[in-house]
């Protein structure tokens, strides 16, 4: 960026398809997987979260710059910059899947979220070069952060109980393999996402590299809400496995709803049962059936010598505040299953109100079809980790002939946009059926209605080489 500015105006200066780039790099790649476009995402980040100040604010720099050389998105770079300078709400929403990563980004104007998974494909995290990242051996199973202010993990990491990373599925253990064992490869295919650019659902076929531990896990994003479901979790050692919800500084009392009475919890560690939701720092975590939760909002202690054996490296001891929430899935569980709707920027009054639940179907989590529907947007979105079918309606049935990801979007009943994707990238076309008259045709896609059945079977091409893994939106 500083050569395009250093050049710019001179017969020196970048070509304009050069400039455009790299404008789409800054603002599709390093925006979207920063929150608000101005912190960085604790998902995204690998070992430099042993460096104190690591979770500071991006500056107006690289956004300025880039408007001091081209036109091209410009108002999106002045957004950029008037976020990171004057701390301006952002405006753009987006659903982001970088494919050759398996990263999912997920913003709305009050708050961020994103998943992070590995594959056959990739490695589960960085190698912890320097002795820096030294127990960041789960930070990348179905890691699922949180963000509403963009300062909540703000140097947690030395205090961080690295066995409750959010959104992960964890085999509890005394203790963390040699860090020399931290980077492996993925051992399923099934990883990715499918989004039309605004909305989009998240699957991962986990299986742990370091832990007898399968699950599958799925997430569905909407405007005030996401739902996260996870299915088959099997372990085949004699250890508590557990999912959690969150961890992160705590801020404020936590609240929570159990036999729909209210109540704040005292300072602890304990365990709550029949839990409708739970609210913390502007963040509410609902559960579709009533759960057995365990709730930590107490002082945690730690150093950086922990994560990090640098020379400089501080080994004072390190107390925060953290407020940590987790499903506990027992000793060596066995096809066991939790479901959890987080409703990233509300209040305790809304929570009351309980409207997200009210708002959220789970039509199905097994292990072969995990779906939910969201009733206000009327979208649909629904994992298949082998061809089935799954019931949205009464009336309206949805058949996958493949493993894969759908998204349906509907208008009073009628389907108007379908988008898919394969994250097993093995297919050069999608094949679904849907119980309703369709009848058309596009460059990529086909439509056939079969009266006698009354469904319409709808062929889909699929990205291929590089692309493979991105997703397919057709509009209806």
């Amino acid at each position: 960026v500083e050569w395009a500015v250093y050049t710019a105006g001179t017969k020196y200066k970048f070509a304009d398809d050069k400039l455009e780039h790299l404008v789409d790099y800054f603002l599709d790649g390093i925006c979207k997987t920063s929150v608000f476009g101005k912190f960085p995402d604790a998902g995204a980040k690998n070992r430099s979260i042993s460096r104190p100040g690591t979770m500071r604010p991006y500056n107006a720099g690289t956004a300025e710059n880039l408007l001091l050389t081209t036109n091209y998105r410009k108002n999106e770079l002045q957004e950029i910059a008037d976020i990171r300078n004057k701390g301006i709400k952002p405006t753009v929403s987006h659903a982001t899947f970088f494919w050759n990563t398996e990263h999912f980004s997920y913003q709305r104007p009050d708050w961020f979220a994103s998943v992070r998974m590995y594959s056959t494909r990739t490695h589960n995290m960085e190698v912890p070069y320097n002795s820096e990242g030294l127990l960041n051996h789960h930070r990348g199973d179905g890691t699922n952060h949180i963000s509403r202010t963009g300062d909540e993990y703000y140097d947690i990491f030395p205090v961080f109980d690295y066995q409750k990373v959010p959104g992960a599925t964890i085999m509890q253990k005394e203790n963390l393999p040699a860090s020399n064992q931290i980077q492996k490869l993925g051992q399923t295919d099934f990883v990715g996402a499918v989004t039309d650019g605004i909305y989009g659902a998240v699957a991962f076929d986990f299986k742990s590299p370091h832990d007898p531990l399968i699950a599958r896990k799925s997430w569905f994003f909407f405007d005030e809400e996401y739902v996260c479901l996870g299915a088959g979790i099997s372990c085949k050692q004699q250890l508590p496995v557990a999912t959690t919800l969150n961890q992160c500084l705590l801020r404020g009392d936590v609240t929570l709803s159990s036999g729909k009475q209210k109540s704040v919890a005292a300072r602890g560690e304990k365990q709550f049962e029949k839990v409708d939701w739970v609210f913390h720092d502007g963040i509410g975590y609902v559960f579709p059936e009533p759960a057995t939760v365990k709730l930590m909002n107490n002082s945690a202690t730690g150093s950086w010598w922990d994560i990090s054996k640098q020379s400089t490296t501080s080994r004072e001891e390190v107390k925060m505040d953290v407020f940590k929430l987790w499903i506990d899935h027992g000793n060596r569980p066995s096809d066991e299953m939790y479901q959890y709707i987080v409703v990233p920027a509300t209040s305790l009054e809304k929570m009351e109100q309980n409207s997200s639940k009210n708002n959220i179907v789970v039509l199905s989590n097994t292990y072969e079809i995990q779906a939910a529907v969201n009733i206000n947007l009327g979208i649909c979105q629904a994992v298949f980790y082998k061809g089935g079918e799954v019931d949205i309606t009464e009336n309206l049935k949805l058949v996958s002939d493949n493993p894969g990801i759908v998204m349906l979007k509907m208008n009073n009943g009628k389907i108007t946009e379908i988008s898919v994707a394969d994250p097993n990238r093995e297919l050069t076309g999608f094949n679904l059926s849907v119980s309703a008259k369709m009848e058309k045709k596009g460059e990529n896609f086909s439509t056939v209605w079969n009266a006698g059945n009354g469904v319409t079977h709808i062929s889909i091409e699929l990205p291929q080489d590089n692309y493979a893994g991105d997703s397919v939106t057709i509009q209806l």
